[in-house]
């Protein structure tokens, strides 16, 4: 008998599976349950969007593109980022399309890292950096944001973070799961740190339309730090379009070629309805942005609220669509809280604990639900809390 264990890569079997899929499945064929757990939008991608791929499968668009993507989509994307975030990249060189952001962080920490490097994570944030770090016999170095900062990583937190080995900081704001976002001047404080080093910056902006009171500010923005950050966004969130599996990749240009190369081996090229429904999104969605972002902010506004009437502390989330509230009072670790949770009122939320160092204490509870979901959840929350004491 074949001994898996032996055969098998075992940097891949020591990466322990996402905490947030574990909630997710646990809940399917649970009768009356609601999710609050994946990060998807409840929005089906605005019509005119699925139209233009459909038009496109009719027109027999149905061949392989060019490994960056199509001309007409990049060129796209390099409109729709200097007219929304005033961010200047060459169509050919600077932008790569990818299967999702995924890919693109994938990318980039491939093309970046050697054994050993370090790559500052600030934590708590989305489970992938880690693993994909760790994967290149790379250091993932877990920044514990706090908060009274807001879950900001600060000046002070970077500064104490750096080793000689450090080779790339992660920025991933708006954040998942915190909904904490980085404003100009807390940027422009962490450039004051990185000039004069060789740090690379990889922000990962995949929530960047979801903003609230404020607009996003890229890294790439801030003086001198255009040269040394790779921009990685996609159409999942923004857009409503999860299944379509669309990103892409602006940086430098020789990182960028690099990037190419390891795509036309690994991937050959994004799929193409995808990109002819991604033109449509960027050129003609900016309504749907602004209609879906709304939506977004009066939900987080009632759950911000119902939490906090129920006396569990929460942090008020300035972007993405997830709250991130205190129950430290409960006297629950996060990962109990959120399996009795889910026996006792079929309501599915994730440990804080999965996002990594400073999540332990709280849960994640996404608002891309119906405004009837999450009046039922704060019923069961309701009651929930009242059984434990």
């Amino acid at each position: 008998m074949m001994d898996y264990g032996k055969i098998m890569c075992r940097r891949v079997q020591d990466i322990q599976p996402s905490g947030i899929r574990k909630y997710f499945d646990m809940l399917q064929g649970m009768e009356g349950g609601i999710s609050l757990g994946i990060g998807e939008p409840d929005f089906v991608t605005p019509w005119h969007i699925r139209d233009a791929g459909i038009y496109s499968l009719e027109k027999g668009f149905t061949k392989y593109t060019p490994n960056a993507g199509l001309s007409d989509l990049r060129q796209a994307i390099a409109r729709y980022l200097e007219r929304r975030f005033g961010l200047g990249y060459a169509p050919i060189g600077q932008i790569l399309v990818t299967v999702g952001g995924s890919e693109g962080l994938d990318l980039t920490f491939r093309c970046l890292l050697e054994p050993g490097d370090e790559v500052i994570v600030p934590s708590p944030s989305f489970v992938c950096y880690g693993p994909l770090v760790s994967m290149l016999h790379s250091v993932p170095v877990m920044v514990e944001t706090k908060a009274e900062n807001d879950f900001r990583l600060t000046a002070d937190e970077l500064r104490a973070a750096i080793t000689p080995r450090t080779k790339v900081l992660v920025l991933p704001f708006p954040n998942n799961p915190t909904g904490g976002v980085m404003g100009r001047a807390d940027l422009e404080a962490l450039a004051e740190v990185l000039r004069g080093t060789d740090i690379m910056v990889v922000t990962d902006e995949i929530y960047a339309e979801l903003t609230y009171g404020q607009r996003h500010v890229s890294m790439a923005a801030i003086p001198d730090m255009y040269e040394r950050t790779v921009v990685v966004n996609g159409f999942s969130k923004a857009y409503s379009m999860t299944g379509w599996r669309l990103g892409y990749v602006c940086g430098p240009k020789p990182l960028i070629a690099a990037m190419t190369k390891l795509h036309q081996y690994a991937i050959m090229s994004a799929p193409t309805t995808s990109q002819y429904a991604a033109i449509e999104a960027l050129d003609h969605g900016d309504g749907d942005i602004e209609a879906m972002r709304d939506e977004y902010d009066g939900r987080r506004r009632f759950l911000v609220d119902g939490f906090r009437s129920l006396g569990l502390p929460c942090f008020e989330p300035l972007g993405a669509f997830y709250t991130f509230p205190c129950i430290k009072s409960t006297g629950l670790t996060s990962e109990q809280f959120c399996d009795r949770f889910l026996a006792e009122q079929r309501v599915a939320v994730i440990p804080g604990s999965a996002f990594g160092p400073g999540g332990e204490g709280y849960v994640r509870a996404n608002y891309a639900a119906s405004m009837h979901d999450l009046d039922e959840v704060l019923k069961r929350l309701e009651r929930f809390l009242k059984s434990l004491h």
